[in-house]
C-alpha cells in the first residue's frame, strides 16, 4: 500500500528544525521497534509538548513490515491529537543505505530520510546524496546526510574506529548536495559501549562550533547520542540481565550541542535499556505473569517516563508546542 505522508497527519522536519535553530532546543528523534515504543514515544512527547522524529532503520521497517510501519506513525499521530497535542512528527528513515531503500521508505509514507553514504570517498558521499536530494525533494520529503563516521554498532550500523567531520568539507558537501540536515562525527558513539571503564566521555564541540561558523543555522544532526543511565543497566543485571561496561555520553554534554546548532539528536539505545528493565523487573518480580499486555506495558512506561526527563535535560524542547490536556 502506498501513501503520501501528508495523508498520514505526518511532517517532514524543514519547519522543525527552523523553529529549533531559532528557539535554541534540538528535536528528540527516537527509534522504535514496535507499537508500545511508539506509544511511549508519543505520548511523552505529547505531554511534554515537544515535536518529535519517530525513526526507523531498515531492519526496524522489515520487522514490523511495510504494511504496518506507515500505520504506526498514523496512530502516533491521531493518538498525540487525541491527548489534545498540536506536535508535528515525522516519520524518518535512519541510516538509509541506497536510493532504492530511500524510495521504498517514501512510498509507504516516509516524511524524512537519511542516506548514509558516510563509509564512501567524499566525492561518492556527495554524489549518492544529491541523488537522494533530488529524487526526495519532488514528494516534499526532507533528506540528511552524514559526513564522518561513528563508531560502534546498533542494529544494522557497524563501525570500529571515529573519523571526525571535517569543518573545510561542510560547505562544499551541503552547496552540492542539496541536504536539509547534516550529521557530524564529534565524538558520539552507536551502541551501549560507547566509552570504556574510567574514561571521561567529551563531544568535540570544538568542531561542532566550527561548522556552525561555516553554516549558520543549518540543521546539525548528532547520531549515536543515548546516555546508557547506569540505573537501567544495573536494573537490568539486577533482574537477570547480563550487560557490561555500558557507557553513554552525558546529558551535560548533550545539552550544550542542543542549545548551539544541534537540532537533531538521535537516541535508540536509551529507549532499549528502559523498555527492557521495564520488562525484566515484571517477569523477575511476578513469575506467574503471561499476558503480554502486562508485561510490555512496564516496558512502555519505563521507556515513557525517562524519555519526559530526557526532554528536558537534552533536548529542551518542552513546550515547544502544546502540552497535551490529557
Amino acid at each position: 500500500m502506498a501513501y503520501e505522508y501528508k495523508e498520514l497527519g505526518l511532517s517532514n522536519t524543514r519547519e522543525m528544525f527552523k523553529k529549533a535553530n531559532l528557539e535554541g532546543y534540538a528535536v528528540p528523534a527516537f527509534n522504535f521497534n514496535n507499537m508500545e515504543q511508539m506509544l511511549a514515544i508519543v505520548e511523552a512527547c505529547a505531554e511534554m509538548g515537544s515535536p518529535v522524529i519517530l525513526q526507523c532503520s531498515m531492519g526496524a521497517v522489515k520487522y514490523m513490515g511495510k504494511e504496518i510501519t506507515p500505520l504506526l506513525a498514523k496512530g502516533a499521530v491521531d493518538r498525540a491529537r487525541a491527548m489534545g497535542s498540536d506536535i508535528p512528527i515525522a516519520l524518518h528513515l535512519d541510516h538509509g543505505p541506497t536510493l532504492d531503500s530511500v524510495k521504498e521508505c517514501i512510498e509507504i509514507g516516509f516524511s524524512s530520510v537519511m542516506i548514509d553514504a558516510s563509509h564512501h570517498s567524499f566525492d561518492e558521499n556527495i554524489k549518492l546524496s544529491k541523488e537522494v536530494v533530488e529524487y526526495a525533494h519532488k514528494f516534499d520529503v526532507t533528506v540528511e546526510a552524514e559526513l564522518g563516521v561513528l563508531a560502534g554498532i546498533e542494529d544494522e550500523v557497524s563501525s570500529e574506529h571515529h573519523l571526525f567531520t571535517e569543518p573545510s568539507e561542510v560547505i562544499e558537501f551541503v552547496s552540492k548536495t542539496g541536504v536539509d540536515s547534516l550529521a557530524i562525527a564529534i565524538g558520539t558513539s552507536h551502541g551501549a559501549h560507547k566509552f570504556k571503564p574510567g574514561e571521561d566521555p567529551k563531544l568535540r564541540l570544538d568542531i561542532l562550533k566550527e561548522i556552525e561558523k561555516k553554516l549558520p543555522q543549518f540543521p546539525i544532526v548528532l547520531h549515536g547520542s543515548s546516555e546508557v543511565p547506569a540505573y537501567y543497566a544495573d536494573m537490568i543485571r539486577e533482574y537477570g540481565g547480563e550487560l557490561s561496561g555500558a557507557i553513554g555520553i552525558p546529558a551535560s554534554e548533550l545539552r550544550g550541542g542542543a542549545k548551539s546548532g544541534v537540532a537533531k539528536i538521535n537516541v535508540d539505545t536509551d529507549g532499549r535499556l528502559a523498555f527492557t528493565a521495564g520488562v525484566r523487573k515484571i517477569l523477575a518480580t511476578k513469575p506467574k505473569e503471561f499476558d503480554p499486555r502486562k508485561y510490555l506495558a512496564a516496558g512502555m512506561e519505563e521507556m515513557k517516563s525517562y524519555y519526559k526527563t530526557k526532554i528536558v535535560d537534552v533536548f529542551g524542547s518542552e513546550s515547544a508546542y502544546k502540552k497535551s490536556n490529557k
